[in-house]
């Protein structure tokens, strides 16, 4: 399965969040740390969804990037 996840600079770090996944989040100082948090950190969430007994969402959120110059 693959998610789309949104990254999003803030002022003094990175975050970012899943769409699919409500109340999966993440943030780090720079977008690689959080790159390599987010990437074990799905996985895990998805775990801990299918020990309580949750569903796990599948993937629905379609991304594209569209060059507007």
């Amino acid at each position: 399965m693959k998610y789309v996840v949104i990254y999003e600079p803030m002022p003094n770090n990175w975050s970012a969040y899943v769409p699919d996944l409500p109340g999966y989040a993440a943030g780090a100082d720079t977008l690689d740390e959080l790159r390599a948090l987010v990437r074990e950190g799905i996985p895990f969430h998805l775990e801990g969804l299918r020990l309580s007994g949750e569903p796990v969402p599948p993937p629905t959120i379609v991304s594209e990037q569209i060059d507007a110059a």
